[in-house]
């Protein structure tokens, strides 16, 4: 006898669905409740997004000129009414010679159907353009290469522009990478080399907002009192920070990233984030930059930052804190967290890495070429200014 509980197999999804599906996950919605809300299996729908690669694909769009499959119906009641294939075409208001050709590539006059009609001539349209990277060997070589380094593919489309500029077979959107990868019917890019992209997800990734539940910091300067000139990122020395925090949340490393260069520093934290932890480690940090780099820090309103006077008197650095649930106020601090989980993964302990081992990571990235920054890198921005 078979045990368990018999889950009967539900039916295929319908495009209806499929296009909800869609919708939901677009707007950050999780399978689990899209399934929930359908009244689906979760495997159901987690199985058809992964397939897709989580990236919809665009609906199919038939050509103006094609026949259609109410023409192809009147042209089979034509055929079986023994009628001409002129006086069906006029009847349809095409060309005889169409109407001919659609007959001859569908069995001829006592064969023909139009189900039969329809479904060949969608198989017969199914002619993807092939993709740069199938047609061209070198340069599905140069990008993997890439790859393997660890660079993004915005980052390897920008190089490959810069390094063949006459040669427009050898460049690549950065789009183009991300499906390669992310859609494997296209047999392009291996699986395997998405652990290579900053957050090593197998498929596309909606995107939301995490809210967080961080409380006030007693006197704290908010990010509104800021000097008008941070935000124009025209003047280097003023920097985010924040912590990424490790498995169950007890281990952490300390991020700090120059808002007009980019460049990064992080902080080793081997035992703990407790408010003087955080104090000692960050103070020692930035006393560590010239004075014309320590003009201004904005950090989030974490509970680490309890003793942020004392870091402020002792650095001499102006500190200001965002609003809750605001991290796009330190926006350049978030996107380096987001580099950073490629070293340092979610639900890990963090506190295995070494101060060696946190140098090494922070000097990977700031000799990365950035995007933002017209692919240069921030250690060339502020190599300068930091030997002075």
């Amino acid at each position: 006898m078979m045990q368990g509980k018999y889950r009967p197999r539900q039916r295929p999804l319908t495009d209806t669905e499929k296009a909800e599906i869609w919708a939901r996950r677009g707007a950050g919605e999780a399978a689990n409740r899209i399934a929930r809300h359908m009244g689906r299996y979760v495997k159901s729908v987690q199985g058809y997004i992964h397939d897709a690669g989580g990236v919809r694909r665009p609906p199919r769009k038939r050509s103006r000129i094609a026949l259609s499959l109410p023409e192809r119906e009147e042209i089979s009641r034509g055929l079986a009414a023994a009628a001409s294939l002129r006086s069906i075409a006029r009847k349809i208001e095409r060309s005889p010679s169409t109407v001919s050709r659609e007959v001859t590539r569908n069995q001829g006059r006592l064969n023909y159907r139009a189900g039969g009609a329809e479904q060949a001539a969608l198989t017969r349209g199914r002619r993807p353009k092939p993709s740069k990277l199938t047609m061209c060997e070198r340069l599905r070589v140069e990008v993997v290469a890439r790859l393997e380094e660890d660079w993004s593919p915005q980052q390897i489309s920008r190089f490959l522009k810069e390094e063949y500029p006459g040669e427009p077979s050898m460049q690549v959107s950065h789009e183009t990478i991300y499906l390669s990868l992310y859609l494997q019917g296209r047999g392009l890019l291996r699986k395997e080399l998405t652990k290579h992209l900053r957050r090593r997800h197998q498929i596309r990734q909606p995107k939301r907002h995490e809210p967080t539940n961080r409380g006030r910091i007693k006197d704290m300067i908010n990010i509104s009192e800021r000097p008008a000139e941070v935000e124009d990122r025209a003047v280097p020395g003023n920097w985010e920070g924040d912590l990424i925090i490790g498995k169950q949340n007890q281990t952490a490393i300390g991020t700090l990233v120059e808002r007009s260069t980019g460049y990064v520093m992080l902080l080793h934290l081997p035992d703990g984030y407790k408010p003087e932890q955080v104090r000692d480690a960050l103070a020692a940090k930035i006393k560590t930059l010239p004075d014309s780099l320590r003009l201004s820090l904005t950090w989030d309103q974490g509970p680490e930052m309890r003793d942020w006077k004392h870091v402020s008197i002792d650095a001499d650095i102006d500190i200001y804190f965002c609003d809750p649930h605001s991290p796009w106020q330190r926006g350049t601090n978030e996107n380096t967290n987001g580099l950073l989980r490629q070293y340092f993964p979610k639900g890990t302990d963090l506190g295995v890495h070494s101060s060696d081992d946190l140098e090494w990571v922070a000097q990977e990235l700031n000799d990365r070429p950035r995007k933002r920054l017209a692919f240069k890198k921030p250690i060339e921005l502020i190599g300068d200014l930091l030997l002075r």
